[in-house]
């Protein structure tokens, strides 16, 4: 999408990758990521070919504050598609841009995720059920459950749930990282966490990616530029790293910094 916004949730909607059951609680305002991130969401379901869906979704976009709206396309990272969407709808961005914050702009569940009890409890019974949970179960579970539920689902064999989890807005950094670390998620969350500017400011989620033998070379060998001096002689004789990085990493200690 020329100057709009992609997140790999957003992308499997817009590809038709996504079941009608999912499509229709996207459209209700019940799968709640980031507010910019929804309202992409809605902008894609006002147009889906599905006459409910496309309605639901223009019902959720009407409920929302034309306020809250203007301020959100006012900031400098609304995408151009987005904000347009928008005017054409009859919303100016405002002289006030909305403050970064996570919490979804519309949220219809209002029926709890089910899981009772403590942390402890809750995971406990999460993981009873893992197996027998639908899909919106687990979406529900990636946006509003625990830490511990989501390290869980950022393992998911389906993309979708995984992608979400990304998506969620009380993802923290010191959880990408340890997501980063982890050499069984795939390679679309590697590469997702690799190409995603905020998370790569922090010098642990580099790390992590450079040293986790699935995230793709390419993407390695581009990260081993910002990777200090010390770490890069260790990458050198790391057995755990594929051959093309551990080359890499000798390469540029062999050779002269300009």
């Amino acid at each position: 999408m020329a100057a709009g916004l992609s997140t790999p949730m957003l992308d499997f909607f817009r590809r038709g990758e996504v079941a009608r059951d999912v499509r229709l609680l996207a459209a209700q305002g019940a799968i709640a990521p980031r507010p910019l991130e929804q309202l992409g969401l809605l902008m894609l379901l006002s147009s889906d070919h599905d006459n409910e869906i496309r309605e639901t979704a223009e019902a959720t976009l009407q409920s929302l504050p034309k306020d809250l709206i203007a301020n959100f396309i006012a900031r400098s990272d609304t995408p151009t598609e987005l904000r347009e969407f928008f005017v054409r709808r009859g919303i100016e961005p405002s002289n006030t841009p909305a403050p970064d914050y996570d919490e979804p702009v519309a949220d219809a569940d209002e029926s709890g995720l089910g899981l009772e009890g403590d942390v402890e409890q809750k995971q406990q019974s999460f993981m009873e059920r893992l197996a027998s949970m639908t899909v919106p179960e687990k979406l529900k579970c990636a946006m509003k459950g625990t830490r511990e539920m989501r390290s869980v689902l950022i393992r998911d064999p389906n993309r979708l749930v995984a992608s979400a989890v990304l998506s969620c807005p009380k993802v923290n950094p010191a959880e990408i990282e340890a997501y980063a670390k982890m050499g069984n998620v795939s390679e679309d969350i590697l590469r997702t966490i690799a190409n995603t500017r905020a998370w790569t400011k922090s010098y642990g989620v580099l790390l992590s990616l450079v040293k986790n033998s699935k995230t793709p070379v390419a993407l390695s060998l581009n990260m081993l530029q910002r990777i200090n001096d010390s770490d890069v002689k260790k990458l050198a004789t790391d057995r755990n790293v594929p051959e093309a990085l551990r080359l890499g990493a000798r390469k540029r200690l062999t050779t002269p910094s300009k």
